[in-house]
Formats: C-alpha cells, structure tokens, sequence
C-alpha cells in the first residue's frame, strides 16, 4: 500500500509517498480501506520528532480515519465488515489501509461525507474528555477556549450549542474572530490587540468562567486562572508555549479551584471504547440528524501530505484539514 512513513524528522518536506505492507488486524481489530485522514497537531510534532508513536503503534502518522472495513479479527468483529465507519486510531492514518480497535470506531450516517467524517474522532474523542468528563461543565456554564478556529476549538463551539454551554475563544485576527462567532461562539477575543483576562471579566460580569480549556501553557496558565469562576475548573491539552508555569497555590486554595489535564494517544484501547460508546449515545443521535458536523479547512490528496502540513503550520486554517485516499 502507499503511505506517508518518513523515515527521519524534518520539515512538511520529509512526507513523501513510500510503499509499506497492508496491517493486519489483531485480535479485536478491524481493517480499514481508508477513503480520509484528519490531519492533527500531533502529527506535525512526530514528523519533527516530539511526539514518537506509544509502544505497539505504527510510525505511519495519523489519529483519525474514515473508509470502509474490509477485514476482521474476532467474531463481534466481523459484523463490521461492508460497514463505513471513522475511528480513533493511535497512529497509521496516512495510508492506504489501517487497522484500529473495533470498539473505537463509529459508524458513518449518511449525513456526514468520508472527508466529514474523517475530521470527526480526534477532536470529538478529545473535547468530549476534557470539556464533559474533566471540566464537568453542564447548562448554562461559561468555557474559556484557547485557539478558537482550530480544528478543537470548532469542535468545541458546535458541541456547546447542542448542550447550552456558552463558549467564549481566543482567536489570532479580527477575521478569525468573526469566523468564530458565525459559528457560534458567545464571544470571540483577538488575543494580539485584547487582554483575554479583562475581556473574560468584561463578557461574565466579573465573575469568571466555570472552565478554561488550555492548549497553550507557559505563561498562559496563571492568566487562565484568573479568568475562572469560584470552584472553576482549569484543563491542559497542550503545551504550546511552555510546559512550566508559575502557579498562586494560595489562590488556588482561596477559590476552590481545579487543575487537571489529559493526553488522548497513549490512553488504553479500553478507555477509549468507553467514550466511544458514550459519544454514541450522546453525541452520535446529532450526528446522524446533521445537527453536527466538523469544519473542514481543506483536503490535500495523501500524496501531497507536505502542503497539509505546510497548511496546519501557517496558522491561516479554520477548522480541520483532511487528506484523501
């Protein structure tokens, strides 16, 4: 099968098509004939060599497929070969076939398109985790989101207006900005000419959000607590600008607050067909009426997985870049 499988890290420039063998699906694995790949931050990290694959994954890069299941391993298995389906996969995505765990994948309604549904289980597995199970937000709460238009941050914005949260981003332009607010977002700050501390007072009334979700770090972090509510909840995804930060422990102790935090990939197979089968339940029913759907940036053929990568890097996208099988 063609691949993307760079053999040294470097730039966008080191992805280039190689031939590699077909997976084979180990017990409770499918495999899949894939049609798209989302495209994530992580992967631009393991192609410049900070992030290797967990023990056991592929070094294909990867998280998130869509296509067709064209074999099995396992009885329970087998009922979804023929079907269409996305899956959360810990790496493999930029090929032809990948294998993933049964109990990750969901099935493709009709209402979502290949592309669409490729751009669905990174983000929706991640913002699900963190906003839902770590932050403990329910109706009628406010959310500080970092990096607004970003392929989580759309995720986060359509999620919260199906559960009556209400999300206040952080956005790089003014017409970023705007592009968040169209979609949804209660309040969109530019955080080059804005103090998102005192647009987060201004937009609460004083009194803070009830969660931050952090993909930036460093000298963000104590700045996000000041924007949380009494009792308010901080969670980090990523360390973009830094994994130190200077923290007001009695401050901390002061409003009750909480600090906590995940990372998706290394997670068990286990622990991720639990939330599977949450967002099946939960989440799927709104899918599968067309109520949401992931922004799509761009889609670039799998050959050209450099220009995806050069896209992602820009900073310019909104929403999910995809590549195409």
């Amino acid at each position: 099968m063609t691949a993307i499988d760079p053999e040294t890290p470097g730039g966008p420039e080191v992805l280039k098509p190689v031939a590699r063998p077909v997976p084979r699906p180990a017990d409770g694995e499918v495999l899949i004939k894939v049609a798209a790949a989302g495209v994530n931050r992580p992967d631009v990290l393991q192609r410049k060599g900070g992030y290797p694959p967990p023990p056991g994954a592929p070094s294909i890069p990867g998280l998130e497929v869509a296509g067709q299941v064209i074999a099995a391993n396992g009885l329970a298995e087998e009922a979804l070969i023929g079907q269409p389906v996305c899956a959360l996969v810990a790496g493999g995505g930029y090929a032809e076939y990948a294998v993933a765990p049964a109990g990750s994948c969901l099935i493709v309604p009709e209402a979502l398109s290949m592309i669409e549904a490729a751009a669905m289980p990174e983000t929706l597995f991640t913002v699900w985790v963190n906003l839902f199970e770590r932050a403990f937000v329910g109706d009628g709460d406010s959310v500080l989101l970092h990096g607004g238009t970003s392929g989580i941050g759309t995720m986060a914005i359509g999620l919260a207006k199906l559960f009556g949260l209400r999300m206040i981003v952080t956005c790089g332009s003014d017409e970023k900005c705007a592009r968040a607010r169209g979609l949804g977002a209660a309040v969109a700050i530019n955080y080059k000419t804005q103090d998102f501390v005192a647009e987060v007072k201004a937009a609460t009334g004083g009194a803070g959000v009830q969660a931050v979700i952090d993909m930036v770090g460093g000298d963000y972090f104590p700045r996000n607590l000041q924007c949380l509510a009494e009792e308010g909840r901080h969670v980090s995804i990523a360390v973009q600008r830094g994994a130190t930060a200077e923290i007001p422990i009695f401050d901390i102790m002061r409003r009750r607050l909480t600090l906590t935090g995940s990372t998706l990939r290394p997670r068990s197979k286990e622990f991720k067909q639990l939330v599977a089968d949450e967002l099946d339940r939960m989440v799927w029913p709104h899918v599968r009426e067309g109520r949401l759907k992931p922004v799509i940036d761009s889609t670039f053929p799998l050959a050209d997985a450099a220009s995806a990568h050069a896209r992602m890097e820009s900073g310019d996208h909104v929403g999910k870049i995809v590549l195409t099988v």
